[in-house]
C-alpha cells in the first residue's frame, strides 16, 4: 500500500493533534506534532529570560536558535511522542495557559520558522506522515496528497481548552482562556511570515458539533480515499 502524506492545518484547539495522532496510530504513519516544536522554543525562552509580560528580546532569541535541539522520543508507555529540549522531556510543561500566551509571537519570528521547517520537511522525507500545525499544507508540505483544515467556532474552542486545563489541575479562568484563544486567531493569521490560512486544495472541516469519533471517522475516509486514489 502506498504512503502518503497528511497535512492537517487549523485554528488552536480544534483538535488537529487528536485527529492527527489518531489517524497516525491507525495507518502506523509517524505522527509530527509541530505545535509542541514551536511550544519546546518557546519555553526556552520563558527559561532563558527571553520573553516574558510586555518583553521579548527577540535578538537573544535568534541568537540563541542554535542552542536549541528539539527531538521527539516515543515510550511504549505513552500514547503519543514526547517533545524533547536538549535532552530533558517537556511535553507536560508545554502545555500550559502560560506558553500559550507566548507562543504566538515566538511563532512570527522567521528564524524559528526556517529552523522548525526544515526539521519537519526532514521528518516527512519518505512520507507516511500526519502533521498538525498552522502552515503544514501551505509551506511545510505544499504538496501533501491530502490536506485537512480544522475549524471551529472561539467560544466551542475555549470551552474545549477551558475543560482541559482544568482536567490537568490548573487554575484558570474562562474568560482568560476565551482571550487567549481569539489573541492567537489574531497574531496566527495576521503575521507575515506563513500566516494561518486554508490551502487552495484542503478540505475543511468544522467539528463545532462534532464528537472525536464522528470527526475520525471522517478524516479517516479521507486519508483512504487518497491512498486509493480516490480525489
Amino acid at each position: 500500500m502506498k504512503k502518503i502524506t497528511i497535512a492537517i492545518d487549523g485554528y488552536s484547539s480544534t483538535g488537529k493533534s487528536t485527529v492527527a495522532k489518531q489517524l497516525a496510530d491507525y495507518l502506523g504513519y509517524l505522527y509530527v506534532d509541530s505545535g509542541a516544536m514551536y511550544r519546546a522554543v518557546t519555553f526556552y525562552a520563558m527559561q532563558n529570560d527571553i520573553i516574558s509580560k510586555g518583553y521579548f528580546n527577540v535578538e537573544k532569541l535568534i541568537e540563541s536558535l542554535p542552542l536549541i535541539n528539539l527531538k521527539f522520543v516515543k515510550n511504549d508507555d505513552w500514547n503519543k511522542a514526547h517533545i524533547y529540549l536538549n535532552g530533558n522531556d517537556i511535553e507536560k510543561k508545554i502545555r500550559n495557559l502560560e506558553v500559550s500566551e507566548f507562543v504566538s509571537p515566538i511563532a512570527t519570528i522567521h528564524e524559528v520558522r526556517v529552523k522548525l521547517v526544515a526539521q519537519q520537511q526532514q521528518m516527512g522525507f519518505e512520507k507516511g506522515v500526519v502533521m498538525d500545525g498552522r502552515d503544514i499544507g501551505t509551506v511545510v508540505f505544499p504538496k501533501a496528497e491530502l490536506k485537512i483544515f480544522m475549524n471551529a467556532s472561539a467560544q466551542e474552542r475555549a470551552q474545549r481548552r477551558y475543560k482541559e486545563l482544568l482536567e490537568r489541575g490548573e487554575a484558570i479562568n474562562f474568560n482568560d482562556v476565551l482571550k487567549n484563544i481569539e489573541e492567537r486567531d489574531h497574531i496566527d493569521t495576521t503575521r507575515q511570515d506563513s500566516p494561518l490560512v486554508k490551502a487552495t486544495d484542503a478540505i475543511e472541516i468544522d467539528n463545532s458539533e462534532m464528537n472525536l469519533e464522528d470527526q475520525f471517522h471522517t478524516v479517516l475516509q479521507l486519508a483512504k480515499d487518497r491512498i486509493a486514489g480516490r480525489v
